[in-house]
């Protein structure tokens, strides 16, 4: 399987992905630590998490595959949503939490 299709399969196998620097309880970046607490603030409970650091052929191929270039990268039922920007903006219009709500419904 190549590194294309195994970002791809991470995103079709879980409603939420965040591909990070770090882990959901230890981030090592600040711009995934805000986005993993404002995920959590609007109720994701199933986030799947994936270390850039840890998986170098993600990390150089990722931005390729999303057409993003910066980490973290949250996608929802399979499609990029954005980094933590967007991610934070979504989560004070109160969007965020109506997406996962989605997510976690089915």
């Amino acid at each position: 399987m190549s590194v294309l299709e195994r970002i791809q399969s991470e995103v079709d196998s879980h409603p939420i992905v965040l591909f990070m620097k770090g882990t959901a309880q230890f981030p090592m970046c600040g711009f995934s630590s805000r986005s993993v607490q404002a995920l959590k603030a609007a109720g994701a409970t199933h986030l799947h998490t994936i270390n850039v650091l840890e998986e170098p052929e993600i990390r150089a191929n990722l931005p390729r595959f999303s057409n993003w270039p910066t980490f973290p990268q949250l996608f929802i039922h399979g499609e990029l949503i954005g980094g933590c920007d967007i991610t934070m903006e979504l989560f004070e219009s109160g969007d965020l939490a109506r997406m996962i709500s989605e997510t976690q419904q089915q």
